[in-house]
């Protein structure tokens, strides 16, 4: 049977969003016709794909006028390329409008992936932007067939809200063989993975650099904050100590993750988007053997429940993010291996791979 083509859309520039490229290289490979449209807010760097992709140009300056620009650009997109043998797949709620109105309009279906709870995340919190956030979930949420999202705390906040059952397809990197040595690194490395953005805990663990010895703190990524933390660096006099390594390609971050001594995920509560999340770098580390400190927060402390992979810190003050590194440090990567091992096996894309596809099955019927 001929697969039917899929529409895959976000507000993104696509480069480094792991999560949407492994959705679509598994629908490649298993016979669907894919093609992913995303814009250039951010960029428009080079990459390569399997299947056919597309930036739509913004001409935007701010972030709130590129968000309606988006939506209107995609809707014209969708329509334009959409027909009955089509499966729509928008990528969370600044993407979801257009995709809802086209998948009415023609009558196909509609696969909605919510990476997060987009109305509660803490850049629209208490802005006249949440409210419409908030608007357009309500109406839209509750009349969708198909939806897909990326913890388990989601998926039960979206169904005590809106009734929904969402399928819970984590952002598992693919499962690896770990051949390795473990590195014998002198001074010891920490490391931060992911965008340099508010409540991810990246401050305080600069400051928590005070409180280690022999210790290098090694930060992959980029985003707003970013020269704040530079600055914040320079002014606690901590440049022999913490390093910005920048926007990394995913083959070369996994390079970099194989190498740290400890991996950190010590986002705040700063909302329920925060609250109820699975960070993308906790199975980054896992799947890398590297053990983690972890925030206080249900998923993670499910995951450290099922499997001994690092440690919990008690809060957010530097001394005790401090104490938790040292702690995992002290115990040794070694020590770690036999449940890390575990964990790999069990939280890796082969086996959330298989929940995808069953979705689009029954889209496609």
């Amino acid at each position: 049977m001929r697969r039917k083509k899929v529409l895959t859309s976000a507000f993104s520039n696509l480069y480094t969003d792991q999560r949407i490229e492994k959705v679509c290289k598994t629908l490649h490979e298993n016979g669907y016709e894919i093609e992913l449209i995303g814009n250039n807010w951010g960029g428009e760097e080079q990459m390569t794909r399997p299947y056919r992709f597309s930036r739509i140009k913004l001409a935007s300056k701010t972030l709130k006028t590129a968000y309606f620009e988006f939506n209107w650009k995609l809707y014209r997109e969708l329509r334009k390329k959409a027909d009955e043998n089509t499966i729509l797949h928008a990528n969370d709620l600044d993407a979801l409008l257009p995709n809802y109105l086209v998948s009415k309009k023609l009558n196909i279906p509609l696969v909605f992936d919510s990476h997060e709870i987009f109305s509660e995340m803490p850049a629209v919190q208490g802005k006249m932007s949440q409210k419409l956030w908030r608007y357009l979930q309500n109406k839209i949420i509750p009349n969708l067939k198909f939806m897909i999202t990326a913890s388990g705390s989601y998926a039960k906040w979206f169904q005590n809200k809106y009734g929904i059952d969402a399928v819970v397809i984590q952002n598992a990197p693919r499962k690896i063989r770990f051949l390795s040595e473990i590195p014998v690194n002198d001074p010891k490395i920490l490391l931060y993975q992911g965008a340099l953005n508010p409540y991810r805990g990246i401050e305080k663990a600069i400051l928590a650099m005070h409180h280690l010895e022999n210790v290098i703190f090694k930060i992959a990524g980029d985003g707003p904050r970013k020269k704040e933390y530079q600055n914040l660096v320079l002014n606690e006099n901590l440049q022999n100590k913490v390093e910005f390594l920048g926007k990394l390609l995913p083959e070369d971050l996994r390079k970099i993750t194989l190498t740290a001594d400890v991996g950190m995920s010590i986002e705040e509560n700063a909302g329920e988007s925060y609250e109820f999340s699975l960070p993308n770098k906790v199975l980054d580390c896992i799947q890398a053997r590297v053990p983690l400190i972890l925030s206080p927060l249900p998923e993670m402390i499910s995951i450290k429940n099922q499997f001994d992979i690092g440690e919990i810190i008690e809060n957010h003050q530097p001394e005790n993010i401090a104490n938790s590194v040292n702690l995992v440090l002290n115990n040794g990567r070694k020590n770690y291996q036999s449940e890390l091992e575990r964990a790999s096996s069990f939280l890796c894309w082969e086996n959330e791979e298989v929940k995808l596809l069953r979705v689009f099955e029954k889209a496609s019927t």
